[in-house]
């Protein structure tokens, strides 16, 4: 088998492609042939070391593929099932991996593989992020960053089937037809304009009662000013750096804010929490709901290329890496 590799952490050029013999899967294990690798902005995080791992590590926290030998304890897959995974360990960034089953989930017979690897990431995420970590209601007005990224295409249009009014920020002018197209209601680029005076105004000056933020550092104090009285600021990813230090009583206390760090492996946590999310989630594909388009293909000797457009934002939607 293939799969890449860090020995050290920092640019993409610490990426290599080894050649790896592959144990026989352990008793809860299974063996996958993998057929399409979700690419996310936190691989970059544990790339560089800003999310520190034991190395020598692999990387990659998502893919698809199928079944092609099973752990002596496992009952619930077989072999030639379909298969997608969004978890621990590391190790999708290959052309083969052992993987434990209770992390698997089955894709159904209408989602295309492809589809799949980019989902379970990204995919799960919206659903944590507006099912769990701040549920949404019908009417509300909420605001997301990074509205044309790949977790913001598909954010925009599963709050819009929620019912929510969506405002979404972008970085240039180029990506806003792109969060236009993705059930935005509203976008602002927060490089060209002060966003929390815009969304002031689009909400009469009640603010919005959440702010779902990956982009960290840049954004933390103006997404602040613009939530109402007890709104809730998520913060979920640093594409600008790491949040500084918090005042909570200079920051939070005046309008009684709430501040939350969530993340996929705490949100869902269990097989019955997995079963739950991907069944709604899958749901929502299959219903038309929320479409993905998958933006670019990579292949796996081409994965440090890929690392250098994620970092300049050259990747304007879900990406993959085929083995």
């Amino acid at each position: 088998m293939k799969a890449a590799e860090i020995r050290k952490t920092g640019g993409p050029e610490v990426l290599k492609i080894r050649d790896i013999v592959l144990s026989k899967p352990k008793a809860d294990e299974v063996t996958i042939e993998q057929k399409a690798i979700g690419l996310n902005y936190i691989d970059t995080y544990h790339r560089s070391g800003l999310y520190p791992l034991n190395l020598p590590s692999g990387l990659g926290l998502e893919g698809a593929g199928i079944i092609t030998k099973l752990g002596k304890n496992v009952k619930d897959f077989k072999i030639g099932d379909k298969i997608a995974y969004a978890s621990t360990p590391l190790g999708s960034y290959s052309s083969h991996r052992n993987f434990p089953s209770k992390n698997l989930v089955k894709i159904p017979k209408n989602i295309d593989v492809k589809i799949a690897a980019t989902l379970m990431t990204k995919g799960l995420t919206v659903f944590y992020l507006l099912h769990k970590t701040y549920p949404v209601k019908q009417g509300q007005t909420i605001l997301f960053h990074a509205a044309a990224g790949g977790v913001g295409q598909i954010f925009g249009q599963w709050a819009k089937s929620l019912g929510c009014r969506v405002i979404g920020t972008v970085g240039s002018d180029k990506k806003i037809n792109e969060a236009k197209e993705n059930g935005y209601d509203y976008i602002i680029n927060y490089n060209k304009d002060d966003f929390a005076k815009k969304v002031m105004k689009i909400t009469n000056n009640k603010g919005v009662s959440v702010v779902y933020d990956g982009v960290g550092k840049d954004t933390l104090n103006k997404s602040l000013e613009c939530l109402s009285i007890r709104g809730m600021m998520v913060s979920f990813g640093n594409a600008s750096g790491p949040l500084p230090d918090i005042n909570v009583l200079k920051m939070l206390g005046p309008k009684n804010l709430y501040l939350v760090r969530p993340s996929l492996q705490n949100s869902i946590s269990n097989r019955v929490e997995l079963d739950e999310a991907s069944k709604i989630m899958f749901k929502k594909v299959s219903s038309g709901k929320l479409k993905i388009k998958i933006f670019k293909e990579y292949k796996l000797d081409q994965v440090v290329k890929a690392h250098q457009d994620l970092e300049a934002r050259k990747i304007l939607g879900p990406a993959i890496i085929i083995p």
